[in-house]
Parts: structure tokens; sequence; C-alpha cells
């Protein structure tokens, strides 16, 4: 067995720096201490994906490189071996990051139904993200109906989906469904909202779980199924403190079990992992998956940047050791200020074009992801990990094709020994404080 290891630490200037052809070197048995063992005879829970969201703010601050950057921004974020995105969110309609408000349609009987706007940033953007990686999943979340169906007829400040528009709404969302894959882009999961318990000065809506379980079960999945749309359909989608609460009233009280494929969240409001692992023991064929986070909301903070790093570490880790799906970060590419976002609510992405437009950063937050995006692929299982301590924040996979992926993060101002232990065989090594490290271990 031969390990790969590739490091991320800051403090000595490596970044994804790769280190091949090392091997296990003491016959576990012979050392006790400090170990951190792996089995991948037990599998957990499968890996759907990672990936971003093809906002308009994504899409226009790459129209304004040139098409070189353009390229290496698009290969970072989907070639083999960039990132390897391949999970991704679309907002339907206008979001806080697109250049404007807009609806598809503003007529009751939906006949000026365009997607016009979303062909001039994002549906050429991911186009060419499919030209690197034809195998993406598309998942699609509403910000707010039109203005007309709503009880403040304004697609700001929540409101509400009035009850005489919801068959209309669906059948909009089933346009917009059919638009885009005229496209070549097929929507395989759709959430019901974005942020249901939150209004906005931005687009957004409030649902109760009686109000979505509704119009999931009522005249969502019904409509879809009678237009052959095999779109399915996620919760929630909102932050992790309330996600058991919402899942519990929706599946069960308000019967909805049958009716979707899983749930959806976000991490504005902390970890919450118990949750995250309560409902996946009592609901364990459902799909779980973050669809948006980012950090520097408000405000760019570069300084930050190693702290928002491993906060994206920890999330993904503790994520998926609670049987999570899929992680989606929020904007792909922003400009240097964390904009276009018509509300003024800027944050940070992975990559930020430069001021002048010459070029991009790469924030320790890409090369943090890259760490699980590059190395574990769609159809990878969790496996059995036990450390020795909570000092090290640690995941382990198996891929498809039997190579086993282990991550180690280390958040501590000081340094840490462990001894990996797999198949009765040693791999001593010592990780770095503030350091991430993946290991890639193949039979050959």
């Amino acid at each position: 067995m031969i390990i790969t290891k590739i490091e991320t630490n800051l403090k000595r200037k490596l970044l994804l720096h790769k280190t091949e052809n090392l091997n296990f070197s003491t016959t576990h048995g012979t050392i006790e201490n400090q170990i951190i063992s792996i089995n991948s005879d037990f599998t957990f829970n499968k890996l759907l994906g990672f990936g971003g969201a093809f906002t308009e703010s994504t899409g226009y601050a790459l129209s304004t490189v040139n098409k070189v950057i353009y390229d290496n921004i698009l290969d970072d974020y989907f070639s083999k071996d960039g990132l390897n995105y391949s999970l991704c969110r679309l907002p339907i309609g206008s979001c806080d990051f697109s250049l404007k408000s807009y609806s598809y349609s503003y007529k009751k009987d939906l006949s000026d139904f365009t997607i016009a706007e979303d062909k001039k940033y994002i549906i050429p953007t991911i186009k060419s993200a499919q030209k690197r990686n034809s195998n993406i999943t598309f998942l699609a979340s509403p910000w707010s109906p039109p203005a007309f169906m709503k009880n403040n007829n304004n697609l700001y400040n929540g409101g509400k989906l009035l009850n005489q528009y919801k068959k209309i709404w669906v059948e909009y969302l089933v346009k917009y469904i059919k638009s885009y894959l005229t496209e070549g882009i097929n929507i395989d999961y759709m959430t019901i909202q974005n942020e249901p318990n939150a209004s906005q000065a931005w687009e957004s809506c409030i649902y109760t779980p009686e109000e979505e379980s509704d119009l999931l079960k009522n005249y969502l999945f019904p409509i879809f199924q009678k237009n052959n749309i095999n779109t399915k359909f996620l919760i929630w989608d909102h932050n992790k403190d309330s996600v058991l609460e919402r899942t519990i009233d929706c599946l069960i009280k308000n019967g909805v079990l049958d009716f979707t494929s899983g749930i959806a969240f976000h991490w504005y409001t902390g970890s919450h992992f118990q949750n995250l692992s309560t409902i996946n023991q009592l609901f364990p064929n459902k799909l779980l998956i973050h669809t948006e986070g980012c950090t520097g909301y408000s405000g760019f903070k570069p300084k930050d940047e190693l702290s928002n790093a491993e906060m994206y570490a920890s999330e993904i880790i503790g994520d998926f050791n609670n049987g999570v799906n899929g992680f989606i970060d929020w904007n792909m590419v922003l400009e240097y200020d964390g904009g276009p976002n018509h509300k003024g609510n800027y944050c940070n992405s992975p990559i930020m074009i430069n001021k002048n437009k010459t070029g991009y950063i790469k924030t320790p937050s890409f090369y943090y992801i890259t760490h699980f995006s590059k190395y574990i692929k769609p159809g990878a299982k969790r496996i059995h990990l036990n450390a020795f301590t909570d000092d090290i924040l640690t995941i382990a996979f198996r891929n498809v094709d039997k190579s086993i992926i282990v991550i180690l993060l280390n958040k501590n101002d000081f340094n840490i020994e462990y001894n990996l232990c797999y198949c009765n065989y040693i791999f001593h090594d010592n990780l770095d404080s503030h350091a991430i490290v993946t290991l890639k271990i193949s039979n050959n």
C-alpha cells in the first residue's frame, strides 16, 4: 500500500503540497499510543458531491475578466486537477447575489415567461462548466415567487404565497425546469424555498411547516408527476439550529415522508451536528445536503481567512461524520469587494477577482475545500474512523476505486504526533499546528 500526503500549511507556505510514495512502516501491535484507526469494512453515508452556486453575481464577475483568466477559474473549479466540483446550486429567479431583482413572468397566465435574464450570465457559465465536467448534478432553489403571487406584492421582506396562486406558482416552476432542460441542464433536485423562516431585505418568502408541506404534497409533487418531471424535492433549506424540528414537522406531522428525497440546510447559526445525526438515525434513507455557507458576509475580511478556511473544513468534517451526503458552498466567484449584490449583502468566496480585473485570488478556503472535493469522489462512502484525541478533526472515505481518503485537521497552536492504523499497519507522522492534511491510500 502506498500513501500520498497532501498538506496545506500557511505558516510553512505549503498549498496542497504533495509527497508521494510514502509507506506504512510499522506493524500494528508494537505501538498502542496516539492511534487513529480506520476500517473500510464498515461504511456509512454515500457522497453525492461537492460544489458551489451558479449565481448571477458569479457569472457576471467571470464575464469581466479575459478568456485566459475565465478558463483558468473554470478549470480550477470543475476539472479533475481542480476542485472537481460535481454538485451545484442554482437560484430560481433573482436572489441577493443578482445584479437586479427579476422574475421570469409578470402575468397571471405566465404568457410572458422567459429565462432570458439567466441566459446573460448564469447559463453560459454553466455550459462552460459542463465542458469540464459533463456529470454535474444540479439543485435549484427559489428565493421568491413573483410579487403578484404574494400577499405583500413584493419580492422582498418575506411575505407569503397566496393560496389562489399555488397552482400557478408550481406551473411557473415547471416552465423553469423545462426551459433549463432545453439548454441541456437537468435540474435533479429542488428545494421548496430558500430560507423559508427568514424575512429578508432581499428576495424572500415565508412558509410554515404546514404551508411548505401543503405546497409539496398537493401541488409540487402531483403537478411535476403530471408533466413527467423527475426532479426530486428537498425540504427546509435553512439553518441547522431548527432543521430537526422542521424535518419532524414536515415528514411526520404533515405527512410528506413519501414526497421528499431529503433535507437541505445552511450553516449560518452554528454547527448543530447532533441535529443532523438525529435526522440521519430517524430517516436513514433521506439525503442530507448542505446547500449554502459562506464567510466574511457584511464585508470581506482577509485577516480572518485562515479562520474562515478552518471553519469550512470543520463544518465539512462534522457534517459528513453525522450523515450528510453533499456540501454546496455559496458563490464560487465574486469581485474584490464581495459583490456584486443588489442589496449590499456582501460576502467572500473561495475565488475573488482582483480590483483591476487582471487576475484572481484563491483564498485559503479554496485550498481547504480542495482537500475534500478533489480526492473524495461522488459515490464514495464514509468509513469507520476512531481517533485518540479530539484535538485532531478527522474523517475517512472509501472511493469507488477502493482508494482510501483520510482528512486530518489541526486547528490548535501546537503540533500533534499520530499513528494511522490501517489493515494492521502503522503510518507515523506529525500534524503541524493550523494545518490540514489529506492522505490517499492506494494499492499501487
